[in-house]
């Protein structure tokens, strides 16, 4: 069977590996006081360009997005986000589980729109009955989004201006940064995201490492106490150095850059040969992530050598969807697929 339902099927990047099993008799001092921590926070600050950022590390996505989000908001205070947002769709309301709402905005493509949030803000406060209301406190987005599509520097630039006249923070999450860095067509940098958003996050468990997500708190105003508060969501790894390891690798010789390039080279090719075979691509996505809408006696019969994802319920005589790629993806499987298409 080929294999492309998600981006974190296999384990590790072989470096990766080759260093736990080098260190791994070592004793270092827990909870990310070590010195492989220590060097990972000062390679992720180097390749954000933002020396003075804070860096932690946590295990996984919906994790690290429900303490984040706790920790920026006040207890009256919900987190605005698109509807098709990872945390509205996708993580079985953690984030209301930790006290907040979630409050929705319009989707386009994965994406908020500038303007949408704006309006929302500004109608919100001009309702005379607010204060017996959520206020929104903070903007989530993804960056790419649920559907791979990714922001322009231009729409980032917009949504952080709007963020910071309202005195909310913006925050990012960065599941699969490495990939959105590497779309075509994108004019987005990694210091790009440092420099327009209050915190992100830089995902490492869909981008080659074993588990992991590397916070970066670029607003020196906010989250002053995170690390009592990743230890509060239970979120606070013991052997930390575990996590600061796969981080010093993923960022020495720009190896995460490499692997997000990669995923993402294979996914187009993929995504020209469905439209070369005259079936409809539903998404323009320049990520790893590629959506076609297949009849479904096709589905059915790829089915039999290749695995993928529904984007939704089965339609009734065709659906929605996802083929994934990642940094693991090789040549030959691609190959492989489109011999079966």
């Amino acid at each position: 069977m080929l294999h492309f339902d998600c981006d974190y099927m296999e384990g590790a990047h072989p470096e990766i590996l080759r260093r736990f099993i080098e260190t791994n008799l070592e004793q270092t001092a827990g909870y990310g006081n070590d010195p492989y921590t220590e060097r990972a926070c000062q390679a992720v600050r180097q390749a954000c360009g933002v020396p003075d950022a804070r860096v932690f590390f946590l295990v996984g996505g919906t994790q690290t997005n429900a303490t984040v989000i706790d920790g920026l908001l006040a207890h009256h205070q919900g987190v605005l986000a698109a509807e098709s947002g990872h945390i509205n769709v996708h993580e079985a309301g953690a984030i209301e589980a930790s006290g907040h709402k979630v409050l929705t905005l319009p989707s386009h493509q994965g994406k908020v729109d500038p303007e949408e949030l704006d309006a929302y803000i500004n109608d919100f406060y001009r309702d005379d009955t607010y204060q017996h209301m959520v206020a929104p406190g903070m903007l989530y987005i993804s960056h790419p989004t649920e559907y791979g599509t990714v922001y322009s520097r231009s729409e980032l630039e917009r949504l952080s201006d709007i963020c910071h006249r309202a005195n909310i923070p913006l925050y990012i999450d960065g599941a699969r940064m490495g990939y959105a860095l590497a779309a075509e067509g994108s004019d987005v940098t990694l210091t790009d995201v440092a420099r327009l958003s209050d915190v992100f996050y830089i995902g490492g468990t869909k981008v080659g490492a074993l588990f992991g997500e590397a916070v970066v708190v670029t607003n020196p105003t906010l989250l002053p106490h995170f690390f009592s508060l990743i230890k509060q969501h239970g979120a606070l790894l013991a052997k930390g150095r575990l996590l600061g390891i796969q981080f010093e690798t993923l960022f020495t010789d720009g190896l995460y850059f490499q692997l997000g390039r990669h995923a993402v080279r294979l996914a187009l090719r993929l995504r020209e040969a469905f439209r070369a075979k005259g079936y409809e691509v539903a998404m323009e996505s320049p990520t790893n992530q590629q959506f076609f809408r297949l009849p479904n006696e096709v589905i059915d019969r790829l089915k039999q050598y290749a695995t993928f994802e529904y984007w939704g319920p089965r339609g009734e005589h065709s659906s929605m969807v996802r083929f994934v790629t990642s940094w693991a993806t090789r040549e030959e499987d691609i190959e492989q697929l489109i011999a079966l298409l």
